[in-house]
């Protein structure tokens, strides 16, 4: 069906003139990479479905933005400034600015500028739980309105107005009135050296909270530019470069403690810098004083498994001085050679990303040398990945044939589950559909499952869920129409909040499914599933109906979740995991739907979390970011531009905090959390002694953990979703056991086959015994309900052996013999290499019994065999099942077996002598 709908390069409602591409820029040098290069920033194809409907009445408008017709980002580090009261304040790295406001000790209007040094970082109490005792919180100090740049016109009417809202930077004017002609401009981006002022017309007034000691006229360090020097009350030192557009000598006056004033009607700029390094770092600003940067352009490829990406910078003021910008340190990590002769000595500490170091340079080049373009859909690890066992295949698909089978369609759209809860069970049962099909090799049970799993999803296809997705063209994006009666609902989804958490769970289903139906993928279904992508991770900067990259940071290497409300500690993240599904939704989904600049851009973004993770959010005992008192903590927690909080926002439970680090675990899991990081966390929160004892824990969160284990102890993680007693209270709404176990078993290759034998003295207390005085019929009867059963010998002199069946089978036989039967020309028998050749009795038919003489029998015992077939034998590991009765075994007594049945057990021994 034709899209009623804008195609990508026309404008959307309502009919206005809309904001101007950005001019293009050169590009930044290269070395060329061997192979095909693959370019990550192609756009996307398709058109916003005609069913998701337009609306204009957002609950949340923007504050101030001048001509807002065009994408707004909305989860940038700007976001302050267009939101409420415009006060809060943004974070640059190194420096945060906020408009003052008329608050502080100088009552300025002006934008204040202020930076924290480690030492003045307040950490909060300890926790005594964790080994360690760490703070359960840091941050940074806010309202230190270190140097103000202000004007003297500036007061109770100013206004701040906001233009050029970009992924990477944003002009903040403030104008005496509305409607002055005079006014200062400040481009603010990502990592710039200096905060600089552009004043028109106005009177300059620098001023300072902290107070001005020492105010010391430098002259000038090149042509044009006029450097002074302030020392403040709390012994920082400051540096202002000052280029009148005249080239006259400004003649700043130190007025008061609080004051610096230049001329009237002064046009040019102003800068200020912080500087803790003395001469090396008063040279390199020394150099650099002039130029600015206005706006920031971002390249990036991908060839093989090495990737790269590239900030160039538009440069203003004088263009002869080369650009001073601060690095995170996952960017000076993976710098390319020649940006990193760039490196300077000179650093400042930021608020939750460590230090920055100042790069002299007007682009950066930064490498990603191992692309993970080895993770598929299939359970994956950095070292060796084992096939499926027979063993292991039988117990995942008695557990699958289960799962496969509940209504998921009513579990997805259930009262409540919007688009993150709905995504997580769609995405679940997704995940089984694929285990049964691709790993289990068994397309036909994966049949019914799969059509049910596309109806599913036909459902938001049509917009026909309980809360209908709406396109908004104040933001301009893909929201839940929840929102519009309470903000709040879906997490905040219709303000932005959580996009790339809620739509990467659909993303990925979608994927998985076009991988299992390649005829799914329809341009219907494509371009619900692309605008999903655009709206969470549009790749191009000059689209009308999407905002480059809403949530993924390419300057902090992950996303912020936070969208359009203001916040006092800025943008935020809390789960990293979800933030990795998504970037592998974007790879597979790609890879399936025949977007290869989709998938180079999902594999490139996972590398980049990876590092910048393992950098500043999932904390081993090497990391060196964080401060010491805080990296017991393991995570992070919630960070936030300006705190980190060991906590989330729904939960304080330490497996609430830590797991929601852990879900969704899928195929990229290992990459991302390394096994030095999992065993530390597990010893500290979960393991006998920890935190937290996972033994103590009984809701979902409990499989979540136990997924997570299985990246270094997967035995471990088999044995816990493959016992018996397995509660339904343990699985995460999102997690199934199928898909855990499949993830397990690939991690080892010495998953036990059956469970090790019980004590006979604790299966006597616990049976229920036949004889060979019940008749076939009697224990039939007794046992159709049930689907799994094994049996159990013992020979004189020897051990417990066992057998297994997927299905009822029962067999009486003499002391000297227990045979395992079926439709099937060999019969295995597990580990008991002395038995003699089986009896096959290929005249039986499934679901049959029947009564066989036993040849080895003694005449006196009398006995006889019987059995009741129901199709193909398989060695298998236990099981729960559906009656109550677990399993069945034989057991010597009086000279003969006798049959028992049982439904308890609670301990066993584990002489590992039954495994395969």
């Amino acid at each position: 069906m034709k899209s009623n709908h804008p195609q990508p390069d026309q404008p959307q409602q309502p009919q206005q003139p809309l904001h101007p591409p950005h001019p293009p820029q050169p590009q930044p040098p290269q070395q060329p990479l061997p192979g095909i290069t693959q370019d990550v920033f192609q756009a996307v194809g398709g058109t916003i479905p005609a069913n998701i409907p337009h609306r204009g009445d957002h609950p949340i408008k923007p504050m101030g933005v001048v001509n807002p017709n065009y994408p707004l980002a909305t989860n940038k580090f700007y976001g302050n400034f267009t939101l409420g009261n415009q006060n809060e304040p943004a974070w640059t790295h190194p420096y945060s600015v906020a408009w003052s406001k008329g608050r502080g000790n100088a009552g300025s209007y002006g934008l204040a500028v202020s930076h924290i040094d480690p030492e003045q970082k307040v950490l909060g109490p300890s926790q005594p739980q964790i080994p360690g005792s760490p703070s359960k919180y840091f941050f940074s100090p806010v309202g230190i309105q270190s140097v103000i740049l202000s004007a003297s016109e500036l007061g109770l009417e100013t206004v701040l107005t906001t233009e050029s809202l970009k992924a990477f930077s944003v002009n903040i004017n403030l104008l005496p009135r509305v409607g002055s002609p005079g006014k200062i401009t400040f481009p603010l981006l990502q990592g710039m050296g200096f905060v600089t002022g552009r004043y028109s017309n106005l009177q300059p007034a620098i001023q300072s909270s902290v107070f001005f000691r020492v105010f010391t006229p430098r002259g000038s360090p090149k042509p044009g530019v006029f450097k002074y020097q302030v020392t403040l009350e709390d012994n920082k030192t400051w540096l202002l470069y000052v280029t009148p557009d005249n080239g006259a000598d400004p003649n700043l006056q130190h007025i008061s403690n609080a004051l610096i004033r230049g001329p009237a009607g002064f046009i040019g700029t102003i800068q200020v810098a912080k500087n803790s390094s003395g001469a090396p770092g008063e040279q390199m600003y020394d150099a650099a004083a002039g130029a600015y940067p206005t706006d920031a352009r971002i390249t990036g490829s991908v060839t093989g498994t090495s990737g790269q990406y590239t900030f160039q910078w538009t440069k203003s003021g004088l263009r002869s001085s080369t650009l001073v910008m601060f690095a995170l340190p996952h960017h000076v990590a993976s710098f390319d050679s020649s940006t990193a002769s760039h490196t300077t000595a000179v650093q400042l500490a930021t608020t939750t990303k460590g230090n920055a170091t100042a790069i002299v340079g007007d682009s950066w080049t930064i490498l990603e040398p191992d692309i993970p373009t080895a993770v598929g859909f299939a359970p994956w690890s950095p070292g060796t990945v084992f096939p499926l066992s027979p063993a292991a295949k039988v117990e995942i698909r008695d557990v699958a044939v289960r799962e496969v089978s509940a209504d998921f369609d009513a579990d997805i759209y259930s009262a409540g589950n919007g688009m993150y809860f709905g995504g997580k069970r769609i995405c679940k049962f997704a995940r089984i559909v694929y285990t049964i099909h691709d790993l289990l090799a068994e397309p036909a049970l994966a049949a019914g499952g799969l059509k049910i799993l596309k109806n599913s999803f036909a459902r938001v296809v049509r917009n026909q869920q309980p809360a209908p997705l709406a396109y908004d063209y104040v933001w301009r994006g893909v929201v839940s129409t929840a929102g519009y009666v309470d903000v709040g609902a879906e997490f905040g989804n219709t303000v932005y909040n959580d996009h790339h958490f809620h739509y990467g769970y659909w993303i990925h289903t979608a994927a998985l499914i076009g991988h299992l139906d390649p005829t799914w993928l329809t341009a219907e279904n494509k371009d619900y599933v692309n605008t999903l992508v655009k709206d969470a991770c549009n790749p191009i900067t000059d689209g009308q109906l999407f905002p480059f990259s809403r949530g993924f940071d390419w300057y902090h290497g992950h996303s912020w979740a936070h969208g359009v409300t203001p916040v006092a500690d800025g943008k935020d993240q809390e789960s990293t995991s979800e933030d990795a599904n998504f970037a592998y939704a974007l790879k597979m989904w790609g890879k399936v739907s025949g977007d290869k600049s989709m998938e180079a851009r999902g594999n490139l973004m996972l590398s980049i979390l990876t590092r910048s993770f393992q950098t500043y959010f999932l904390m081993d005992t090497a990391n060196t970011i964080q401060p010491p008192r805080f990296i017991g903590n393991k995570v992070t927690g919630i960070l936030f531009e300006n705190k980190c909080d060991h906590a989330t926002f729904f939960d304080g439970n330490f497996y609430a905090i830590q797991g929601i680090h852990m879900i969704p675990i899928i195929p990229c899991s290992p990459l991302i959390r390394t096994k030095k990081f999992v065993r530390e966390e597990w010893d500290a929160y979960f393991a006998d002694g920890g935190a937290q004892p996972v033994r103590n824990i009984n809701n979902g969160w409990k499989s979540i953990l136990f997924q997570n284990l299985a990246l270094i102890d997967p035995r471990a993680s088999w044995n816990f979703f493959a016992q018996p007693s397995f509660a339904p209270g343990w699985l995460d709404d999102g997690a199934s056991r199928t898909w855990s176990l499949a993830y397990a078993a690939v991690g080892t290759s010495s998953l036990p086959a059956y469970p090790p034998c019980f004590e006979t003295a604790e299966v006597r207390a616990s049976s229920q015994h036949w004889d060979i005085g019940n008749s076939a019929d009697d224990i039939k009867s007794s046992l159709q309900t049930c689907d799994r059963y094994f049996a159990c010998s013992q020979r004189p002199n020897s051990d417990f052996v066992m057998h297994f069946s997927p299905l009822p089978l029962l067999l009486l036989g003499s002391a000297n013999l227990v045979l395992l039967a079926a439709q099937m020309p060999q019969i295995k028998f597990c580990n008991e290499p002395e038995l003699a050749e089986p009896y096959v009795f290929e005249d039986i038919e499934p679901g049959q019994c029947k009564l066989v003489p036993d040849s080895n029998a003694k005449a006196d015992e009398g006995s006889s065999m019987m059995l009741i077939n129901a199709g193909n034998l398989a060695c298998r590991l236990y099981d729960n099942n559906e009656c109550g009765m677990k399993h069945i075994y034989t057991i010597p007594l009086d000279g003969y077996y006798k049959m028992t049945r049982y439904r308890t057990w609670r301990s066993y021994k584990c002489d590992d002598k039954s495994e395969i």
